[in-house]
């Protein structure tokens, strides 16, 4: 009898607690998802019913015509494929750049090397807003001012420290001895890491590709400011044109929005179950 009044008060204790985790959980996903919820309705309305006095967060009826209507009244195509190729290109680059880097700080060590990680930590405290009159400059010298290569460039430069930090945690967090061992086998440096290393670290490389994409993606200052052709402008920039002087066409300006959200969706979608290895192993001391 003792034990099980010992118990019961205990189990009631848990039962309590996770019925209010469960009531946070659902506030925090209410309060996440509901500003998503509310540009989907506002994208199913007309003109008429979004600025009615009388209207609600529902729509009356459901224009999912207006998801059509903006490809013809905008190059949407245009804009998407600019960010696919600005968000692709930066991406590459920004890899294929950052992980030897990041191989060679958590695997060698040299002169110089811990003023250079903290030269990579204090880049990253300058956006890319602070930076732009001489970004302008010095895209208008090279030529590249007006294009989706200078895009590409910056993009790639702004994600770089971001890439050598998260890279070197998940390097570091993998055992030399397995680069030993191949190279005991015949492999040389290279080949140690093409075959062994970076396999074992796809799911850090893998989440550290994907957030590179996504701020490419979401980029959107030095686009506007570098930017001026039309069919040059990436998604982020180019979904404006409904941003007129006299009237915001909202139903357009949230559906094309939404167009925009969607591949991000679906890449964390994709790699869902490499995400939070991948954090981890990029947040290894070392």
């Amino acid at each position: 009898m003792n034990e099980a009044a010992v118990k019961k008060p205990v189990s009631v204790k848990k039962t309590i607690l996770r019925v209010l985790l469960y009531f946070v959980v659902l506030d925090v996903c209410i309060i996440t998802l509901y500003p998503y919820f509310a540009m989907l309705c506002t994208a199913l309305k007309s003109r008429v019913e979004i600025f009615s006095p009388n209207g609600t967060i529902l729509p009356i009826t459901a224009l999912w015509s207006n998801f059509i209507d903006i490809w013809s009244r905008a190059p949407m195509a245009k804009y998407l494929l600019n960010s696919i190729l600005i968000a692709g290109g930066s991406t590459l680059i920004a890899m294929l750049c950052g992980i030897p880097a990041a191989y060679a700080l958590a695997r060698m060590r040299f002169k110089g090397q811990t003023a250079f990680l903290g030269f990579v930590i204090v880049s990253q405290m300058f956006a890319p807003v602070v930076l732009l009159i001489g970004i302008y400059k010095v895209m208008m010298t090279l030529g590249l001012t007006d294009s989706i290569l200078g895009l590409i460039f910056i993009n790639a430069a702004f994600n770089q420290a971001f890439t050598i930090w998260l890279l070197r945690g998940t390097f570091m967090g993998i055992s030399a001895e397995m680069e030993q061992a191949a190279t005991i086998d015949g492999c040389n440096r290279l080949q140690s890491m093409l075959r062994v290393l970076l396999p074992v670290a796809a799911p850090g490389i893998v989440t550290t590709l994907i957030f590179i994409f996504i701020n490419a993606w979401n980029e959107y200052t030095v686009a506007l400011c570098l930017i001026s052709t039309d069919t040059n402008k990436p998604l982020t920039v180019g979904i404006n044109i409904f941003n007129g002087y006299n009237m915001i066409e909202w139903q357009y300006l949230f559906a094309a929005s939404i167009f925009a959200i969607i591949p991000v969706v679906i890449m964390f979608m994709a790699i869902e179950k490499n995400l939070v290895s991948g954090l981890a192993s990029g947040g290894v001391k070392g």
